[in-house]
């Protein structure tokens, strides 16, 4: 979908800076239509459709005959079965004489900030004002949507303290996926604003908007610092994680050995007694209740033997041991402090 909205600097309420009267021709959600039309009405070349249609594109600006294009990274949002993804695209900029065409293959927050006049502290009186504010704006939602992720990581870690479900771990797998998502592209914005100061196809035209984009500059490292942050924070949890399931599986594993392990020498009673064969005791009526108590008690101290539970008491008392011989030491100690002070 194309939309042409003119001057979109004289809609500033209150604002009385001279105007440029440049013409913003939104295009989002954009169809083979509207890709014929931007060819054929504004001469934008196939290869720079093409170029931002691909999702992977990076940041860069370019100069062509008749106009300046840039392609900036964007974040954006997607519905799947475990909530909303959160993944960027590219924006693709193109700046001609008295016009400036935004071309992003799908919707956005931040042009819809821009197409309802959310840009008050924003300086849009340009073209070049214009590309500084989308990418101060795309700087601030990044920040936001850092933010909006590590919440929703906290909430996560706090079900898998309770009980550790799949649902979970592919939701930290989908966070984890949307801040490399995040760090690669602040990463590629930040290099081309770092272009724009130094490129002789995109010059600020006032000290406003020089000081403007160095602080977009700088909201952009501080959203690459949170999105490295948060990234290490969260392999760090996940890899914390995969050590608990497999200490947990580990420790299911040796109950089950435990449990077979004791009641093999029951099991071996009664499969002994079961043979068709001369047995000791085979006339006496009550030696099958003897083959019970014998196997019940031969598991149940093959369980006590083999099981955790010896191991954590002697843990235990050899902890409580070593407190009162430092306590015992402590108090000698001090007595004898006490001692040469008298």
């Amino acid at each position: 979908m194309i939309t042409i909205r003119h001057d979109i600097a004289s809609r500033i309420p209150g604002d009385t800076a001279p105007k440029s009267g440049y013409t913003w021709i939104d295009a989002r959600e954009i169809t083979r239509d509207d890709i014929t039309e931007l060819q054929e009405n504004y001469a934008i070349s196939s290869e720079l459709l093409a170029d931002i249609m691909d999702l992977d594109e990076q940041a860069r600006i370019e100069k062509e005959d008749e106009y300046v294009a840039l392609i900036v990274r964007l974040p954006a949002f997607a519905d799947d079965s475990h909530g909303i993804n959160q993944y960027c695209v590219p924006l693709g900029i193109v700046m001609m004489k008295d016009t400036i065409i935004t071309i992003c293959q799908s919707d956005s927050v931040i042009l819809e900030d821009f197409a309802r006049n959310r840009f008050r502290q924003y300086p849009v009186q340009t073209q070049e004002g214009f590309v500084i504010s989308l990418m101060g704006r795309a700087a601030m939602v990044f920040i936001r949507l850092l933010k909006y992720l590590n919440r929703q990581k906290s909430l996560i870690e706090e079900e898998l303290h309770r009980s550790v479900r799949n649902d979970e771990l592919i939701q930290l797998l989908s966070i984890q996926k949307s801040l490399v998502y995040f760090t690669t592209s602040l990463t590629t914005n930040e290099i081309l604003l770092e272009k724009l100061q130094k490129s002789p196809w995109f010059k600020t035209n006032n000290e406003d908007e020089r000081e403007f984009l160095e602080d977009v500059i700088i909201d952009n490292k501080q959203a690459i610092e949170m999105a490295n942050i948060y990234s290490s924070i969260l392999t760090g949890t996940m890899d914390a994680f995969a050590s608990v399931i497999s200490n947990n599986l580990s420790i299911i594993m040796r109950r089950l050995t435990v449990i077979s392990i004791a009641f093999m020498f029951p099991t071996f009673l009664v499969g002994y007694y079961g043979m068709n064969l001369d047995l000791p005791f085979q006339n006496n009526h009550l030696m099958q209740f003897w083959i019970i108590g014998i196997s019940l008690f031969a598991g149940m101290f093959s369980a006590y033997v083999l099981s955790d539970r010896r191991s954590i008491r002697r843990i235990e008392r050899q902890m409580e041991t070593n407190r009162k011989r430092k306590e015992k030491r402590r108090r000698s100690n001090r007595r004898k402090g006490l001692a040469k002070e008298d």
